[in-house]
């Protein structure tokens, strides 16, 4: 059986891969911009806006380091994407079933 990073990725599921990616990186930085918003319209002291700088450092860096669009990482990346809901399994349609399968299963963990 191969290693889920010995996977190779057809032109067909690059696209469909990118496509995904992009989408849960869109809606998470979407929620972001929102929260952002709501945090900033709520300052009333200076403390609050080293609370919002520090909100924002650490979310930079979850977010840096979860959207890892290397392809012996993919599988990993996903499965964490569609547990945390900023990707649907459904999204990846057009993975070979192996992938979808590892992905699902990885959800459950």
């Amino acid at each position: 059986m191969k290693q889920v990073s010995d996977a190779e990725w057809s032109k067909t599921e690059k696209e469909v891969a990118q496509k995904a990616f992009e989408r849960a990186y869109e809606r998470e930085i979407d929620t972001l911009i929102k929260e952002v918003r709501e945090k900033a319209s709520a300052i009333a002291q200076l403390d609050h806006i080293w609370q919002l700088h520090n909100f924002l450092s650490a979310r930079r860096h979850e977010i840096d380091g979860k959207y890892d669009y290397r392809y012996s990482v993919l599988i990993f990346v996903f499965a964490r994407l569609v547990k945390e809901g900023w990707l649907h399994l459904d999204e990846l349609k057009g993975l070979n079933t192996d992938k979808l399968t590892k992905i699902a299963a990885l959800t459950r963990i």
